[in-house]
């Protein structure tokens, strides 16, 4: 078992668990119960951090890097997938704070493909395109109310043209995935519907048109080089590679083969949705800069106000949550982060006002104002995110003291 090691830039100190108001018998808990899940051979390793009022209180790395590897580094590299959504949507909100952009703007004023959209309606078993009735906007990208979707996350014909025509290749550079994403009907007509998708890789594009620059050569940039985030980008050089974190090859509850996608050569299309890879302490700082409300040390981001406008509810109750399994009851979404609205109904304890997200390959964060809580891990293991998701929640908020 390793012991706490804090060293993030911009100093977010260590601080005793009790002194933060973290009970030492939860933490030690945490601890246990994550090495069984390790010993039992579910996961290969973990490392989580749990901070409070801007102190680390919990920092633990557990297990192996890798499956028969060495001991799980604190500067082990994590492929985050979605996490990376959150920074893409706060490279889009500085754009709006330097005047480039409004959100209610539509998305063809950027990418004129856009110009026309048709909704995919299903009727005795075929598909009708219908007219959108009002344009996407910058908003719907952000709180994924655009009718964009992705392949797999259902069955309707409309994601089944998706699977057909590859959106999401890393292989096609962005304006040509982004092109060939605008051909394609949506699954819901603008701004009725909650459904998860390739919404923020069009924010990406819309970065690159905006800014000039490559998605990547703008958070380099913007962000991560202000906040100190040397080793996260869409890709790794070769001096960083053994600090790869990897998953079992095969799952350990069905024994199907795992892949995850290759950070060890820079990608044609810089995936606005999914495409990083970060560390513990780099994720942290970027979630740091947040929780002190758009700054860190001599960094400013963003203003205080605009972490507060993303970080609200922007669905309302009259937008229908499309992909249920993935905002449960109680919750909904701002620009960029999933927002949680009531402290009960979902299956998992939070707070109230508290935005979080996570990606496919089992990492996880959540920030909660209220409770003036940090909480952060990185798994590698795509087919049980969900049940270490829930059991970390389960873990963190039963040792608040």
């Amino acid at each position: 078992m390793n012991e706490p090691r804090p060293n993030f830039a911009h100093a977010m100190p260590a601080a005793d668990p009790q002194e933060v108001g973290l009970s030492p018998a939860g933490l030690a808990k945490l601890t246990a119960i994550m090495q069984r899940e390790i010993d039992a051979k579910h996961v290969p390793g973990v490392s989580i951090l749990i901070a409070r009022g801007g102190k680390v209180g919990y920092r633990r790395d557990l297990g192996a890097l890798r499956p028969g590897g060495p001991a799980m580094p604190g500067n082990a590299i994590f492929r985050i997938y979605s996490m990376t959504k959150p920074i893409v949507s706060t490279a889009l909100m500085m754009l709006v704070e330097d005047g480039r952009l409004f959100i209610a703007d539509p998305v063809a004023k950027y990418i004129p493909e856009f110009a026309d959209p048709k909704v995919g309606v299903e009727k005795d078993g075929k598909l009708e395109l219908v007219p959108a009735k009002r344009p996407i906007t910058i908003q719907d990208l952000l709180r994924h109310t655009s009718g964009l979707t992705y392949g797999f996350t259902g069955n309707a014909m409309v994601q089944r043209l998706y699977i057909e025509a590859k959106i999401g290749d890393f292989n096609v550079p962005s304006a040509e995935m982004v092109a060939a994403l605008a051909k394609l009907p949506l699954l819901q007509q603008p701004g009725t519907s909650w459904d998860y998708g390739h919404s923020t890789d069009v924010v990406g594009r819309i970065v690159e048109v905006i800014s000039g620059q490559s998605l990547g050569a703008f958070l380099r940039e913007k962000i991560f080089a202000p906040l100190g985030m040397n080793d996260t980008g869409f890709f790794t050089t070769p001096d960083k590679f053994e600090r790869l974190a990897e998953p079992f090859d095969k799952d350990p509850d069905t024994g199907a083969a795992v892949q995850l996608l290759n950070p060890r050569a820079a990608p044609k299309f810089e995936m606005g949705g999914g495409g990083l890879v970060s560390t513990m302490d780099d994720y942290a700082r970027f979630m740091q800069m947040l929780y002190f409300g758009g700054t860190l040390g001599s960094a400013r981001i963003l203003g205080r106000k605009t972490i507060e406008f993303m970080t609200s509810d922007h669905l309302g109750p009259n937008v229908r949550i499309g992909t249920t399994f993935l905002l449960a009851p109680g919750h909904g979404f701002g620009l960029g982060f999933a927002v949680r609205r009531d402290a009960g109904m979902a299956p998992f304890p939070g707070t109230p006002g508290e935005y979080f997200w996570g990606g496919i390959a089992g990492t996880a964060f959540w920030i909660a104002p209220r409770e003036e809580l940090m909480a952060l891990m990185m798994i590698q293991a795509p087919g049980q995110r969900d049940y270490y998701r829930t059991m970390f929640r389960y873990l963190a908020h039963a040792a608040l003291a």
